[in-house]
This record gives structure tokens, C-alpha cells and sequence, in this order.
């Protein structure tokens, strides 16, 4: 059924797994959900801290409500009095019960303990978390950091006289101490390791360790978020990302994981030394009489792994105890079954790079693009994953004309056909018959052939690509190659091959295919983009809204499954929050995000602005867009359709008030759209209050939280 024939049906020339639920939705398939890990980490089964206590108005009082004559304490300071008596008993009863009676100044002091000098005010924090309690002792400090009495008591002092502690006479002795700032103590950041099951959960992780962490692990949850100083984020490390981590080095990747861990763990360094090792056990290269041979690091991996696994649909004839000889065509299925076994194969190949290609740039690469190109060369194949914004399209060019080989790009729609069509023609010295699309509308096979996924699977059409030997192949907006109706051109297997996506992260967990039929990401980091001012970090807050009526809320907690989802995504509520943020920001050119198509008709008759669907014919989707990029339109209300692809490059606030129940793929596509070298870049989340939308606004905005994107939480009333 084509986008004409039911208001329900995806249009022609875009992937759709499936229908939505009674209600007309737009373009949307089943959403995939995140499996609920009831096993979750406590802060007494990690390496480092524990949990840390909450500390009172009442202690810094203790500085003034210090004891009188009597031994009374007055006010507020009993309570802060009482924990530091007991500190100080602690104290007292500690030294007594040492070894003979010796004080610890008097017992031997191991030669690495450490010096005042290298007592810091984290250290002191460290201290009193290990303690539990809101003050400690000198000696307690000494105890915690390994160091001498008399050490800690000149640290101390020289973190009191710089303001950041406090102390406190408890009695005539001891002194005991805290934090002048207890909002620093609530809020810093926390790194706890949990070896044997692979997960770090950082508290109030900071921007750049989150960035680092994206380099080596993947973020599987966050938690707290809308209690200050609750917020924790939970990594965990999987072997692909080991396998895909961006670094020519072991030592590279050890570095970086040891630059984020509290202390160093020889237990997880060994498991990632293993699995690195794992991704150069397999490799695939072209023997000296032209056919592709599979080789093994070993006669035992090539024999127990490769030729168990597989079969002579995939190997023809072993050709020598570590090497087979490999049927045509069956490069990928034998990357996908040695992936699955864990055994990532390197792709060392030497494919014809079809026929040559006289093309050249009219366009100055930026420095990190070149980088990209220069990375994409040295393996012949690559994901890149930059952000949005970052110029991918034209650093995809860029590597086109450097393959100087005939292309096939792969794009999901008509509209990215024709914008590569465009940018080619503006960036590169290509001309118009030069250039080909080949989709629903048009047929045409030309040295740069442009054709959407959706055409390229079909049985009818399939011959038309495998009798061309192209030099490169293009997948755009990559994330749908797992989908099945798109595998097939994984399988066009070419000696370069690059992937294009902010967002190669799909709900089935099957990215890892991505970067098995494709190539290894490039341009993990996009703190790098951020601090250099390339791309626009967005400012991305949820907010949870209140019902806008009892007569939504009293149906929706009547409704069950996807009904009772598409109610609380279609809360009358949301329609006035969106009017207030357009008012708040009424310069800014703005898109907003609808899922369900009787909302944005809703929408758009409010806000008076166009709605566009897939129901919209194709040229009139153009126009808008095209008046949107030229500022006479200020405000467009958007389904699905917007979600991928489209060259808005001057949104500047996007809001999104429904969305696709939890896809991290589309809460980053849509936040995106904002993504620009210039100017502002807000992104504002709506989910019901008191709804399954809580969970799912959160894993929306996961992809970013990942690569270090802040994102904060408002609770509206």
C-alpha cells in the first residue's frame, strides 16, 4: 500500500517494520524497548565507595553552637554534636586498642604513605565518605589515605586556611573537621567499578568523563535524574566495545580506561586485553591467483571456530591447516557468523575499485573531516558517526573523490536522493549526467548512481547493482542496514565501503552488524566538535507535564498496551506547553515532533503553522522545507518524516511532544536537527507525568547523555 491509498500507511520510498495502534500514527513501526535489568548494581558491590551520607543543615552550625561551660549543646548543633562525640570516641578508642598501646605517630610508617602535600580536598571527601559520617577526626583521615596523624593534622590546617574546611573543638580533644561546601560533597562526581559483571556507574559524572567513557563503553541506563545530586549514569562494557573502540593501540584503550577508574583493575584490563586480541584472530584477503581466502591466527581457531561454524555454502576447500579458500559472494555471511562467535574478521581485501572516476572538490575539508577521510582510506571502510551538524554528507564527498572510483550511495528516501544529488553538484566539479538516481520516481545508472534501500533489495532490481564494479559504496543514514528488507545490500560487498549516521543505535541491539558488513565507527568524539565551537552542543531538558484535563487522564487510566501510549503521547496538556515555548523563544525557527497524526493536525490548527506528514505529497513537502530554510516560515509541525535526512540547517529549537516509545536512535535524530555550527541549539522533551513517557523521554535522550551531551530534567506543575 503507498502513502495514497490509507492515512495509515508509510510512504513508498521510507522503511516502516510496521502500523501503529488504533490511532493514526505516522510512519511508525513497533517500538523497541530496552530489557529491564532487575539485576542493578548497589554501591556495596563496587570497588570503590560507598554510599555516601546526607549531611544536615545542622553541622555547619557546630562552628558557632559549640559547646558551652556545662558541656551543653544548643540549637540546631546537637545532632552535629552527637555524630562528632562519636567520631571523637572512635578516635580515642582506636588509638587505645593499638598494637601495645602506641599512638600512630608512634607506629611504623610505611615508606609510600603519603605526605600532607598530597592530601588534597577530593582525598579529604574521600575520606569522609569511606567514614560514613558528616565529620572525621585527623586520625580518621590518616586512616582512610594511608598516611601518618601528624600528616593529615598539617593538611588539614592548610585546607582550613584556604576556606575549604571547617573545624570544630568537640571538647578540649580531638578536633574534628568538614567540608565548608557540603553542596560540593552532594554533587561531585563518583566513579564506582564492578569488575566482574563489566559496569561503572559514575554519580554526577562531568561532561568530559562521559565523552571518555563513550570511547570504550556504552551507557545503559541513568538514574535519579531529577534529585540534585542523585543523578547516576550506568556504562557497561561489551566485547564490540572493545572491538570498535577508536584506537590503534592497546595501551591507547588501557590509558583511557584507567583515566576514568578510581584505581586501576587488573581483573577487567586482562578481559579487554583478551577480547582486543579476539579482533585480529580472522582476516580476509585477496590471494596472489584473485580469489578471497579466509585465514586464521591459528590451526586451532581455523579448524574449532571457522570450519565448525561454517559450511560450504561460505568455504569452498581448505588451502592449508590456517586458510580456506572462500566461495564467491560470501564475504558477509562470513562475517556475520564469526562476529556471533566473537570473532570480529578484519577485511584486508583488494577488490577492483571499479572504473575510474574524474572527480575533484570545490569544497576546503575542515581539519577533523580530513582526519575522518584520512581514517576511512587507511582501513577502506568506516561508520562515521559524528554528530549532526558536523558536515558528514560532505566529508562522505570528500571520500568519494579521493576512492576516485564509480559510486553507489544507498539512501532510505527520495528526498536524501535528491539532496546528494544537489551537494554533489555543488561541492564537487561532477556533472548532471554524471549523476543517476535510481528509486520509484526515476531509473537512471550512471558513474555516481544514487538509489534508495528499498529499490537496491528488490530481486528485479538487484542485477542493475551487481554487474557494476563500484569503487565505493555510500550508506546513508546507516542505521537501517540490519532491517531485513534492507539486508541484502550488505551484502554488496565493495573494497571500500562507508557508512553515514549521528545515530547507528537500533533497539534490537543489532548496530553490531553495522559495523561487521560496513566498518569500524569513526568520530566517536564529539566533545572534541563541541569544545571547538564546529558544532553547537544542544541544551536538551525533558519536561514532565501534568495532565491538561481529568477527562484525558480518567481515559487514558482506562486504556491498556498501546492505546493507553498513544493517550498519554497525545495529553491536551502538551499543547499549551508547546505554545509557552514557542512564546519563550519567538525568534527562534522552530520544529516540533509529532507521532500521532491527529495530534499535529491539532497542533498545527493551534500553533497556525504547516503540518508535515507522510500523507503530504512529495512536492509539497519540498516547498515547505525550502521556505523554512529561507526564514518565511518560523515554525513547522513534523511527523516522522523529519526524522531523518532532511537539511534544515537553520532549526534553532526543536520540540519534540511525542515521540517513538523509547528509540534512542530517534530522541537523537530529532535533537539533531538543531545540531549546527552556529547559534542556539534548545531541545525540549514533553512526557506525561506519572506515565510509561517518564522512561521513555529518558531513554530518548540516552544516545547524547552517552557522547556527553547534558541533559536536564523539569518537573512542571
Amino acid at each position: 500500500m503507498t502513502e495514497d491509498d490509507g492515512r495509515d500507511a508509510p510512504p513508498a520510498d521510507r522503511d516502516d517494520d510496521g502500523g501503529g495502534p488504533s490511532g493514526r500514527r505516522d510512519n511508525l513501526g513497533d517500538a523497541g524497548h530496552d530489557a529491564a535489568e532487575d539485576d542493578r548494581p548497589t554501591a556495596e558491590d563496587g570497588e570503590e565507595f560507598g554510599e555516601v551520607p546526607t549531611p544536615t543543615d545542622a553541622v555547619p552550625n557546630a562552628v558557632s553552637d559549640v559547646r558551652d561551660r556545662d558541656g551543653a549543646v544548643s540549637g540546631d548543633a546537637a545532632e552535629a554534636g552527637s555524630d562528632a562525640d562519636e567520631a571523637a570516641r572512635d578516635a580515642e578508642e582506636s588509638a587505645s586498642d593499638a598494637d601495645g598501646g602506641d599512638s600512630v605517630e608512634d607506629a611504623d610508617v610505611d615508606e609510600d604513605e603519603a605526605d600532607a602535600d598530597d592530601i588534597s580536598l577530593d582525598s579529604f571527601y574521600d575520606a569522609l565518605e569511606a567514614e560514613g559520617r558528616p565529620v572525621v577526626t585527623a586520625q580518621q583521615v590518616a586512616r582512610r589515605l594511608g598516611t601518618t596523624q601528624a600528616a593529615a593534622s598539617e593538611a588539614l590546617d592548610a585546607l582550613a586556611n584556604a576556606g575549604s574546611v571547617q573545624r570544630v573543638n568537640v571538647e578540649t580533644d580531638p578536633v574534628v573537621w568538614y567540608p565548608t561546601e557540603w553542596g560540593k560533597l552532594a554533587t561531585r562526581e563518583r566513579v564506582v567499578l564492578f569488575p566482574e559483571r563489566r559496569e561503572i556507574v559514575v554519580d554526577s559524572p562531568t561532561q568530559y568523563t562521559r565523552a571518555r567513557l563513550s570511547q570504550f563503553a556504552h551507557l545503559v541506563d541513568t538514574t535519579g535524574q531529577r534529585e540534585s545530586g542523585t543523578r547516576g549514569y550506568l556504562y557497561k562494557i561489551r566485547q564490540e566495545d572493545v572491538w570498535q573502540a577508536p584506537f590503534d593501540e592497546l595501551g591507547n584503550l588501557v590509558a583511557m580506561l584507567r583515566s576514568v577508574l578510581p584505581t586501576r583493575s587488573p581483573h577487567l584490563e586482562e578481559w579487554i586485553e583478551s577480547q582486543w586480541k579476539r579482533a585480529n584472530q580472522f582476516r580476509l584477503y585477496t590471494h596472489e591467483d584473485g580469489y578471497v581466502v579466509l585465514e586464521g591466527a591459528s590451526e586451532s581457531l581455523m579448524g574449532n571456530v571457522a570450519r565448525q561454524k561454517l559450511d560450504e555454502e561460505q568455504l569452498v576447500a581448505p588451502i592449508s591447516d590456517t586458510e580456506s579458500w572462500v566461495r564467491d559472494g560470501a564475504e558477509a555471511q562470513i562475517k556475520r557468523v564469526l562476529y556471533e562467535a566473537g570473532y570480529p574478521v578484519k577485511d584486508d581485501r583488494e577488490l577492483d575499485a571499479g572504473d575510474p572516476l574524474d572527480v575533484d572538490l570545490r569544497v576546503e575539508l575542515r581539519e577533523y573531516q580530513r582526519d575522518w577521510v584520512e581514517k576511512f582510506l587507511e582501513q577502506n571502510s568506516g561508520v562515521l558517526v559524528g554528530p549532526s551538524g558536523a558536515g558528514k554528507t560532505v566529508t562522505g564527498i570528500g571520500a568519494l573523490a579521493e576512492v576516485g572510483g564509480e559510486t553507489l550511495i544507498l539512501v532510505p528516501s527520495r528526498e536524501l536522493a535528491a539532496q546528494w544529488r544537489e551537494e554533489l553538484l555543488r561541492h564537487t566539479t561532477l556533472s548532471e549526467d554524471q549523476i543517476g538516481e535510481y528509486h520509484g520516481g526515476q531509473k537512471e545508472v550512471r558513474p555516481v548512481t544514487i538509489a534508495t534501500y528499498q529499490t537496491a533489495g528488490m530481486d528485479r532490481h538487484r542485477s542493475l547493482f551487481d554487474s557494476r564494479a563500484w569503487g565505493l559504496i555510500v550508506y546513508d543514514e546507516v542505521h537501517h542496514i540490519p532491517s531485513r528488507i534492507y539486508r541484502r545490500s550488505a551484502d554488496l560487498q565493495a573494497k571500500h565501503r562507508l557508512g553515514l549516521s549521528a545515530t547507528p543505535v537500533r533497539e534490537d541491539d543489532k548496530e553490531k552488524e553495522i559495523f561487521t558488513l560496513i566498518g569500524p565507527p569513526i568520530g566517536t568524539d564529539w566533545s572534541k566538535l563541541f569544545e571547538a565551537g564546529y558544532v553547537q552542543e544542544p541544551e536538551v531538558e525533558i519536561r514532565y507535564v501534568p495532565w491538561g484535563d481529568d477527562t484525558a487522564r480518567n481515559e487514558w487510566a482506562n486504556a491498556d498496551g498501546r492505546e493507553r501510549h498513544k493517550l498519554a503521547g497525545m495529553n491536551p496538556g502538551k499543547d499549551e506547553e508547546v505554545r509557552r515555548l514557542l512564546e519563550a523563544h519567538p525568534t527562534a525557527k522552530a520544529l516540533v515532533f509529532v507521532d500521532w497524526l491527529d495530534q499535529g493536525e491539532r497542533l498545527a490548527e493551534e500553533l497556525d503553522a504547516p503540518f508535515v506528514s507522510g500523507e503530504m505529497p512529495h512536492y509539497r513537502r519540498e516547498r515547505l522545507f525550502e521556505e523554512f530554510r529561507d526564514g518565511d516560515l518560523r515554525t513547522l509541525v513534523i511527523s516522522r518524516v523529519g526524522d531523518e535526512g532532511i537539511d534544515l540547517p537553520n532549526a534553532e529549537l526543536a520540540v519534540v511532544a511525542s515521540g517513538l516509545g523509547g528509540s534512542r536512535r530517534q530522541g537523537a535524530q530529532r535533537a539533531g536537527r538543531t545540531m549546527r555550527p552556529a547559534g542556539s541549539a534548545l531541545v525540549y522533551v514533553l512526557a506525561t507525568r506519572g506515565t510509561s513517557e517518564e522512561d521513555f523521554a529518558q531513554r530518548q535522550m540516552r544516545h547524547l547523555a552517552e557522547k556527553g551531551v547534558r541533559v536536564r530534567e523539569n518537573d512542571l506543575v
